[in-house]
């Protein structure tokens, strides 16, 4: 038994997954040892062509070193530099001689040597039946000896002494093999491992919706209708949120939904002083209006230049990785992330899984009143002209995004599936959201709902204000939003997030569903 295991361990793990027809080269060992040579060889070709180019670069970067010290010299007096005899040869030789030379360099192709011998390989080696053959070989393996899809993904076989990883790539080949041979019941198996290891966090091309379509529909051909059903709702969901991220994409780029004329034409400007306050009956503030529904207003010039400065002063000492609310904890943390092509995921403290993040890049501080009185007057004209309590708001969140910095769609709010969301500081859910912006920003960094469509460009020495919650308490999920990418520029913030406790009067509670 141990001896026929290690022969066809050594089938599975020779690192192969392409071996022809012509010479079944997947039922013997032996053959199978001369295409490692081959390969082998190939790669000592392809290091061959790598030193080659690396030779190739090393010489046009001495040379334009030299040049790059000579013309920032030569630049500083032309006349002067070209009065020397030599200097005026030496240029015409260079233009006429050198410049040539170096083109020649630059078009020299390295690569004839590594090409010529991969074609000349390539008529031994093996093919798609190959491939299929050491599947079923692997498959038939795996029935034999009762080894489950994980203990083969990971190499950990009986006797084995060169282990290798399966790759979420690799199990999803060996699942469409499988699949292609109406064998819907290893199609399972290893569809499955191929998600385990997507969602343990591997990175790959291939992707979750992917997997599950094929998975749902193997378990739904082998009668499991329950099964397959769940696994459909799932596709359905992360469909979704891959459309919802599409469509946030398209925002930031300026492409997507569009206002109708008819709702644009209720969107006004005004003077403002929030029922005549007595700050503003002199001097009210400029106000447009964003958005309709979900409600988004604009405060132009409401923010002085000395201010944002002080503002910035403060926070730089200060900037740290940005946090993000715990979907599971509700608390506020700093976000251990990874740039993928899955969302990024925190390490929840205490389940110690890994879970599905609000992906932001940028750093951020915290200031209070006792940092600098500006602060607290800051906090008081946010309360004059939204009307709402700041004791219990969180304090001053200034964020700074430089280029590519971002914060992927999210709430605000706590939603009811996060019932511990900001349990720890006692005062309720986020009611309302502050944005002052503090920077004009060349290119991108829009703020943008992805579910309605409004996109507000940051304009220097604005702030936008909307309500997260409803009179009747329930969150908008209208307002989920994003920061997009900045793709020129910096991108400078601060964000009052406002809580329910201290606005019952200030703003009572509608108990109507429709509210």
């Amino acid at each position: 038994f141990r001896m026929e295991l290690k022969c066809w361990c050594l089938l599975l793990l020779s690192g192969l997954q392409s071996i022809s027809a012509n010479h079944d080269f997947f039922t013997s060992i032996g053959q199978m040892t001369d295409l490692l040579y081959t390969e082998k060889d190939l790669v000592t070709s392809l290091k061959d062509y790598i030193r080659a180019e690396e030779n190739k670069l090393e010489q046009i970067k001495r040379w334009a070193d030299k040049l790059d010290s000579l013309t920032a010299a030569a630049t500083q007096d032309p006349e002067g530099f070209l009065g020397h005899p030599v200097n005026a040869f030496k240029l015409m030789k260079r233009l006429n001689t050198e410049w040539g030379d170096l083109e020649s360099l630059v078009l020299s192709d390295t690569s004839d040597g590594f090409i010529s011998n991969l074609t000349i390989q390539r008529q031994h080696f093996p093919t798609d039946d190959d491939q299929t053959g050491a599947a079923k070989a692997l498959l038939r393996l795996q029935d034999t000896y009762r080894l489950d899809a994980n203990t083969i993904s990971t190499g950990d076989l009986p006797g084995a002494i060169h282990k290798i990883h399966m790759t979420v790539d690799d199990c999803y080949e060996l699942a469409k093999i499988a699949y292609t041979e109406v064998d819907y019941y290893h199609t399972e198996l290893w569809m499955t491992q191929a998600l385990k290891q997507l969602e343990e966090g591997e990175e790959s091309n291939i992707d979750m919706v992917t997997v599950l379509d094929y998975l749902s529909y193997a378990i739904y051909q082998q009668g499991e209708l329950d099964r397959a059903l769940e696994l459909t709702k799932r596709l359905l969901e992360l469909g979704k949120s891959l459309w919802k991220k599409k469509k946030y994409e398209m925002l930031c780029r300026g492409e997507g939904i569009r206002m109708t004329p008819q709702r644009q034409s209720r969107l006004f400007c005004r003077y403002y002083d929030n029922k005549h306050n007595p700050k503003f009956l002199l001097a009210p503030v400029k106000q447009q209006d964003e958005w309709d529904r979900p409600y988004i207003v604009r405060y132009l010039d409401i923010i002085s230049d000395t201010e944002m400065e002080k503002v910035k002063q403060l926070a730089k000492p200060r900037l740290r990785r940005a946090t993000i609310s715990n979907p599971v904890t509700g608390v506020l943390e700093t976000a251990s992330y990874r740039i993928s092509k899955r969302r990024a995921t925190v390490h929840d403290p205490q389940t110690g899984k890994l879970t599905t993040a609000q992906y932001r890049v940028s750093k951020s501080a915290w200031l209070t009143e006792y940092d600098d009185p500006l602060i607290d007057k800051l906090n008081q004209r946010i309360e004059d002209l939204t009307g709402l309590e700041m004791d219990t708001a969180e304090e001053l969140q200034v964020a700074n995004y430089g280029v590519g910095g971002q914060y992927e769609p999210h709430f605000d709010f706590g939603r009811k599936d996060e019932p511990d969301a900001f349990k720890e500081l006692g005062t309720g859910n986020r009611i309302a959201t502050w944005l002052f912006y503090m920077s004009d920003v060349a290119a991108g960094g829009a703020t943008v709902f992805p579910d309605v469509g409004a996109s507000v460009r940051p304009k220097k020495g604005t702030a936008v204000f909307w309500y997260n919650l409803f009179p009747n308490g329930e969150g908008d999920y209208s307002t989920r939003h994003a920061a997009c990418p900045v793709l020129v520029g910096n991108k400078w913030v601060s964000n009052k997030w406002i809580h329910e406790r201290g606005q019952e009067w200030r703003r009572p509670c509608n108990l109507s569903e429709a509210d």
